[in-house]
């Protein structure tokens, strides 16, 4: 095949990868606009209701390295293609659920496809041409923000002008359509690691600690943090995870290689890939609900839920635009630069709200810096991963680099709640955050990406660390040249 075809065959494969990911995220912030809702629509209290939030990120821990793992043996499209069915699935159950029961089945079953982004990053190592694979992996794993930034506004739209089941009805549409683009575009490229053994007690295990150390880290606020069961469940998850780690170094085939997961460029990446993820969520957290106060509280912008929706879209449109841009950098100078700058722009966004809270105008901006940040680094993490990492072991290292950043936002969703909901004025008998609070809040996101900086900027140089029947994949030209030098 040469070069044109190829190249028009692999903008397919991009495209659809990249709209998968933006469906996933799309079904991860739906359910926003309708939280103040749920307890009425379902029924149940405020505090069941939550699980709908909960359930999601509980089920997609557990899952996305298992399907990472199970795509490098039995292939990535075919791994993409089972998780498009839970996504439709949920998303029908949702739709016709009147009880909170079935919505968090729902839920949960929608949490299952969220594996998808690190298997077609993962994928892309195996398809594209290497001089597109820098471009591609950044606009692939942009696509969960970009799904994020610009769902919440149509969600909104549709919550605020239509009936809510609609929202589910048209993930359901949107998912259907991810299947078919996989099955008739994305190339079946046998498994890497095919042959070896599933590691179930390992995916058991990691299952076990995963839900118990982010049900603790979620739940802690709201149960108490030194109440008996946010402690108990943080023990549990300590030991849990150390006895699964003590196996996984034991095991032939491990579900996630923890001496690849050791060595020093994907140790720190991953790290640094925590500090981001609270780094994004901490704004998302904070801004929305800033745009929504009521005006009478001197703060608040007083926004609806559309107009809220609205203004945040644009910083999901600006991951867009800047994914392909941090493509181009990483080609030039590398991801771990891509990287860096990144998280440095994130920082600077969140040293500009600091001036600008008091707009919507002025917020929108933090936003679209922030956000733009976020896309260079989204992009610059999954290429550092892959280019010290086996082919065997592609997609379970990108899953587990998404755990990273899943179990950053849910540690920033704890953190940013609690300084809310300690820092706070009442206004007309309501009780509301404070703007110290807000500003506060801000202020650790702040520095939680000077540390993502900080962790970024002790990444060392790529080496050849691979056997010969075990290759590295560089992430670069300019670092191809090192190793083979």
């Amino acid at each position: 095949m040469d070069a044109s075809p190829r190249s028009a065959a692999a903008g397919g494969v991009v495209a659809t990868l990249a709209f998968a990911g933006t469906v996933a995220a799309i079904m991860q912030t739906m359910v926003t606009p309708l939280i103040a809702e749920l307890p009425q629509i379902l029924n149940t209290t405020a505090s069941n209701a939550a699980w709908v939030i909960t359930a999601t990120l509980l089920v997609s821990a557990v899952c996305v390295p298992v399907s990472g793992r199970l795509g490098d043996m039995l292939g990535k499209r075919r791994m993409l293609l089972v998780c498009s069915v839970p996504l439709a699935a949920g998303s029908v159950v949702c739709a016709l659920a009147s009880s909170v029961v079935p919505m968090i089945i729902g839920r949960g079953l929608q949490g299952m496809g969220m594996g998808m982004v690190p298997l077609g990053i993962a994928l892309l190592r195996d398809v594209v041409p290497r001089e597109q694979l820098s471009s591609s992996i950044a606009l692939v794993s942009a696509s969960m923000g970009i799904g994020g930034g610009l769902g919440l506004p149509i969600a909104a739209a549709v919550a605020q002008y239509a009936d809510w089941r609609v929202l589910f009805w048209g993930s359901a549409v949107l998912a259907l359509a991810v299947s078919a683009l996989i099955w008739f575009l994305i190339p079946d490229v046998p498994g890497s690691a095919r042959g070896q053994r599933f590691d179930l007690a390992g995916a058991l295990g990691l299952g076990v600690g995963l839900v118990s150390l982010l049900l603790a880290v979620s739940k802690g606020a709201e149960w108490g943090w030194a109440s008996a069961t946010t402690i108990g469940l943080f023990t549990g998850a300590v030991v849990v995870l150390a006895a699964w780690g003590l196996w996984e170094l034991r095991a032939k085939d491990p579900l996630v290689d923890l001496r690849t997961t050791a060595r020093p460029r994907v140790l720190f990446t991953n790290i640094a890939s925590v500090f981001v993820g609270f780094g994004m969520y901490a704004s998302m957290l904070i801004v929305p609900q800033l745009l929504q106060f009521p005006e009478a509280t001197g703060y608040g912008l007083g926004q609806s839920m559309l107009a809220a929706g609205l203004w945040l879209a644009p910083g999901g449109i600006m991951m867009m635009i800047v994914s392909p841009l941090g493509g181009k950098l990483t080609n030039a100078r590398g991801p771990k630069v891509t990287l860096i700058s990144g998280v440095l722009v994130i920082a600077a966004g969140y040293g500009l709200s600091q001036a600008l809270l008091g707009s919507a105008w002025g917020l929108m901006l933090v936003t679209m810096v922030i956000n733009s940040g976020v896309g260079l680094a989204y992009g610059a993490m999954p290429a550092l991963i892959m280019s010290s990492t086996p082919l065997a072991e592609t997609a379970a290292a990108n899953g587990f680099n998404t755990l990273m950043r899943a179990l950053g936002t849910s540690i920033g969703a704890a953190v940013i709640g609690t300084v809310l909901s300690q820092m706070n004025t009442t206004v007309g008998g309501h009780t509301f955050a404070s703007e110290s609070g807000f500003r506060t809040g801000l202020l650790i996101g702040l520095g939680v990406a000077l540390v993502a900086a900080a962790v970024a900027a002790v990444i060392p140089a790529l080496q050849s660390e691979a056997t010969d029947d075990e290759p590295v994949a560089p992430a670069t030209a300019r670092e191809a040249a090192v190793v083979e030098s």
